[in-house]
C-alpha cells in the first residue's frame, strides 16, 4: 500500500496510570492485530514488554506497532507517563503525525499530562482527546473537558455524550450522527447496537451539537455564512472543517470511553482516520546546517523525493541492536546503502523490520511515512539522519535534558567490569538521557540520569537483563559553581630553562554571565599586543578549567571572560605558552570572583487529597521549597512548587505515607540557584573529604 493518504503516524500519551498502554491494547485487539487481551495490572500487555513495565505496571520505553483499521494503516507508538522517561515522550513526538491525550475520568488533568501536552504543543503535533476510565467512580467527563480547557489552554470540541455516570455507563452519543452506539455486559468491543438517543439526553445532545457545529464551520467562510442563515451543514463538510482545525491546531476532538470495558473505542479510531492528518499534510521537518541551523528549506513527505530519514531510538533486543527510523521522503531498501550526515559514513541496509511490539515482521521495502526498524546499524545514533548519499542533509536534530542526579557503581565481582563496560554503552546509545563517566581520580564508574526511578531502572536492567551485579552508592547531585564579582587581573607565564623559553602575558576581566548561558569568550585586544592566531589557545585554556570551580571542583556555569591586552615574545610564545597562561589565570583569579556554589531547583508538582495539603505544604517547606500555585480540582489539590534536587530524595514514600497512598508527584529540572550558606559548606566539605580518600 503506497497511499500516503491512508497513513496515520499516531502517539499514545499522558500522565502515568490514565489508560495509555489499555488504550493500544484495544486498538490492537479491534485492528485484529491480537487475538487476546493482555492487561497491564498482570503484567501482559503486548507494548509493556520489558520485565520492569510487567512488575512496576509502567511503561518505560515506547513501543511501535502498526496496524490496519477501515483500510487505513496505522503506527501507534505507546508511550510513558512517567516524569523520569518524558525523553521517550519527546523523541516519538517529533517523528509522530497524531497523536491521542488519554485523559482519566476521574482524575482529570494531571501533572505529567500537562507536561506532555506541553511537548506536543512544542512539537505542533494534531491531536484527539481520549478521556478515558468513564467507569470508574467520581468519573466526570465534561469536568475533565473543563480541565483542559482551564488547566491546558487548550479547546476541546465535545464529539461524543457519554451515557451513564460511573458504574452505569453504557456507552456514548455521536453528536455528528445523533446516534447513540450502547455496549452489552460482555465485555467484547463488538458487542453494540446502534440506539436512538435517550429520552432524557435530548437536549444536551442538541446543545452540544450547536457548539460543536459552531466551532467547525469558523474553519470555513462559505459554511459559516450559510449556516448563519438557518442552512445546516452537511456531515461531509463538518467532518471536512474538523479535520482542517485539529491540523492547524484549533481544536481537538474530543471522544470518551473505557478501554478497560471495550466501550466508545471505534469511534476513537473513527475519528483517528476522518481528523488527524495524513504525513503529507504534516508542516515538513526543517532542513539544517552542519551546526543546527535551519537552511530555510524543508523535507518534503513523498515518496519520489530523494531519501530522508530520522534515526529516533535505538533499542537493544536478544535480536541484536535495532534502529528505529522515520522516514519522510524517498524509498528505501534491503541492500541499499545509505548516508549517515551526522557522522558522513555510509551503511548498508541488511534487515528491515515492521515492528509489533517487540515481535518483528522481515520487510525489503519502506517508503516516506513508515516508521520501521533496520538491524545491525554500526555508527546510528538517536538524532542521526539517513539519507542519500547523493543527496545530503540534515533533519533538525533532537535536544535532550542534562541529567540531574548521578549514582557511583562497581561490578560486584572482578570479573563483572568488562560486561558492565559492554551493558553500559548499549544502555547510552538505547537512552540519551542516560550518561557514564569514569572519575578521573578514583576511577568510579558514575551513572547519569533523569530521576532516582530512571537510575533504578537502569540499575535493574543491568541486573537482569545482562547479569551485572552492581554495589551502588548514594544518589549525588549534579552542583555546580559560578561566580558573583567581576575582577579584572593580569597573569603571565615565562619558563627559562636551557633551549627555548615559554611565554605568554594576558590582561582579562572574568564576570558573571548571564543565567543558562554557560561560558563565554571575547576578545578585545587592539593592536596585535596578543597576536591573533593565539588567541583560539587561550580560549581553550579557560574554557578547559571550566571543568573543575575554586570550591570543591564542580563544573562551572555562567561566567563571561573578557582578554583585552596581553603581551608576546618574539621567540619564546607559542599557544601552548597562552593555554597554560590561561590555565594559570583561572586559578588565581576565581578564586577573587566571589564563587558561589549553586544548585539544581526541581519543578515539582504534586496533587494530594484536600485533607492532606496542610501537611504536604509543610513538608515542601521544610525541604526549603518555594510554592509557586495551589489549583483545588474535584478529587484534590495541585500544588506547585521549586525545589531544591538534595531535598527530594525518597520524596514518593513520604508523600504516600502522609496521603494514605494517594498522593502523587512529578518533578523535572527549572534551573540553578545559589545554595544557602549552610548548605554550600556542608557540601564543600563532604566533596573535599571525598577527594581527599582517592
Amino acid at each position: 500500500m503506497t497511499d500516503l493518504s491512508k497513513y496515520r503516524n499516531i502517539g499514545i500519551f499522558a500522565h502515568v496510570d490514565a489508560g495509555k498502554t489499555t488504550t493500544t491494547e484495544r486498538i490492537l485487539k479491534l485492528t485484529g492485530r491480537i487475538h487476546k487481551l493482555g492487561e497491564v495490572h498482570e503484567g501482559e500487555s503486548t507494548t509493556d514488554f520489558m520485565e520492569q513495565e510487567a512488575e512496576r505496571g509502567i511503561t518505560i520505553q515506547s513501543a511501535a506497532v502498526s496496524c490496519f483499521w477501515n483500510n487505513h494503516r496505522f503506527n501507534v507508538i505507546d508511550t510513558p507517563g512517567h516524569v523520569d522517561f518524558t525523553v521517550e515522550v519527546y523523541r516519538s513526538l517529533k517523528v509522530l503525525d497524531g497523536g491521542i491525550g488519554v485523559f482519566c475520568g476521574s482524575g482529570g488533568v494531571e501533572p505529567q499530562s500537562e507536561t506532555n501536552w506541553r511537548y506536543a504543543n512544542d512539537s505542533e503535533v494534531s491531536r484527539i482527546i481520549f478521556v478515558n476510565k468513564l467507569d470508574r467512580i467520581g468519573a466526570d467527563f465534561l469536568r475533565v473537558t473543563e480541565q483542559v480547557k482551564n488547566v491546558l489552554g487548550a479547546n476541546p470540541l465535545i464529539m461524543v455524550l457519554p451515557i451513564g455516570r460511573e458504574d452505569q455507563f453504557v456507552g456514548v452519543v455521536d453528536l455528528l450522527t445523533r446516534k447513540a452506539y450502547v455496549w452489552d455486559e460482555t465485555g467484547q468491543p463488538e458487542n453494540y447496537n446502534i440506539k436512538d438517543i435517550p429520552a432524557d439526553m435530548l437536549d444536551d445532545v442538541e446543545t452540544y451539537r450547536e457548539k460543536l457545529i459552531e466551532m467547525a464551520v469558523e474553519m470555513d467562510d462559505d459554511l459559516m455564512m450559510a449556516y448563519m442563515d438557518g442552512e445546516e451543514p452537511s456531515i461531509e463538510d463538518l467532518k471536512r472543517c474538523i479535520r482542517i482545525g485539529t491540523r492547524d491546531l484549533k481544536f481537538f476532538p474530543t471522544y470518551c470511553g473505557s478501554a478497560f470495558k471495550n466501550k466508545g473505542m471505534q469511534l476513537l479510531l473513527d475519528a483517528v482516520v476522518d481528523y488527524l492528518p495524513d504525513p503529507t499534510e504534516v508542516e515538513p521537518q526543517d532542513l539544517t546546517d552542519e551546526e543546527g541551523n535551519p537552511t530555510g528549506k524543508k523535507a518534503i513527505v513523498s515518496a519520489d523525493e530523494p531519501l530522508r530519514a530520522l534515526a529516533f531510538k535505538i533499542m537493544d533486543d536478544r535480536f541484536g541492536a535495532l534502529t528505529f527510523i522515520r522516514i519522510y521522503s524517498g524509498k528505501l531498501r534491503k541492500g541499499d546503502t545509505v548516508l549517515n550526515s551526522f557522522t558522513g559514513k555510509t551503511e548498508r541496509i541488511g534487515r528491515m523490520v515492521e515492528m509489533q511490539a517487540n515481535e518483528r515482521n522481515e520487510i525489503d521495502y519502506a517508503q516516506a511515512g513508515d516508521i520501521i526498524a533496520v538491524v545491525g546499524m554500526k555508527n546510528v545514533q538517536t538524532g542521526h539522519t539517513l539519507c542519500d548519499p547523493k543527496h545530503e542533509c540534515t533533519l533538525e536534530a533532537m535536544v535532550f535534558p542534562e541529567p540531574v542526579i548521578s549514582i557511583a557503581v562497581a561490578p560486584k565481582d572482578k570479573g563483572g567490569s568488562e560486561k558492565m563496560g559492554v551493558a553500559i554503552g548499549k544502555m547510552v546509545a538505547e537512552d540519551p538521557t542516560f550518561r557514564v563517566e569514569t572519575d578521573p581520580d578514583s576511577g568510579e564508574t558514575i551513572l547519569k540520569g533523569m530521576g532516582e526511578l530512571h537510575l533504578d531502572i537502569k540499575v535493574d536492567i543491568l541486573k537482569r537483563t545482562y547479569g551485572v551485579e552492581l554495589e551502588v552508592g548514594k544518589p549525588q547531585v549534579a552542583y555546580r559553581e559560578t561566580i558573583t564579582k567581576a575582577v579584572e587581573d593580569s597573569y603571565t607565564h615565562k619558563k627559562q630553562s636551557g633551549g627555548s623559553g615559554q611565554y605568554g602575558k594576558i590582561d582579562y576581566r572574568i564576570r558573571p554571565g548571564e543565567t543558562g548561558s554557560g561560558f563565554k569568550f571575547v576578545s578585545t585586544v587592539v593592536g596585535g599586543n596578543v597576536p591573533k592566531e593565539y588567541i583560539p589557545a587561550i580560549e581553550k585554556g579557560f574554557k578547559e578549567m571550566m571543568a573543575h570551580g575554586p570550591l570543591a571542583k564542580f563544573p562551572v556555569l555562567d561566567v563571561e571572560v573578557e582578554l583585552f591586552d596581553g603581551g608576546f615574545h618574539a621567540v619564546d610564545s607559542s599557544a601552548l605558552a597562552f593555554e597554560i597562561a590561561a590555565k594559570g589565570a583561572f586559578r588565581q583569579t576565581m578564586p577573587k570572583a566571589g564563587p558561589q556554589l549553586i544548585e539544581p531547583i526541581m519543578n515539582v508538582d504534586v496533587f494530594t487529597p484536600e485533607d492532606h495539603v496542610g501537611d504536604v505544604i509543610g513538608d515542601l517547606n521544610r525541604r526549603r521549597g518555594m510554592i509557586k500555585d495551589q489549583q483545588a480540582g474535584v478529587t484534590g489539590v495541585r500544588i506547585k512548587a521549586d525545589v531544591p534536587l538534595s531535598e527530594m530524595f525518597g520524596y514518593i514514600g513520604t508523600l504516600r505515607t502522609m496521603t494514605s497512598g494517594r498522593g502523587q508527584f512529578s518533578m523535572e529540572f527549572s534551573h540553578y540557584m545559589p545554595c544557602p550558606t549552610s548548605v554550600a559548606d556542608g557540601v564543600i566539605a563532604a566533596e573535599k573529604e571525598r577527594q581527599a580518600k582517592k
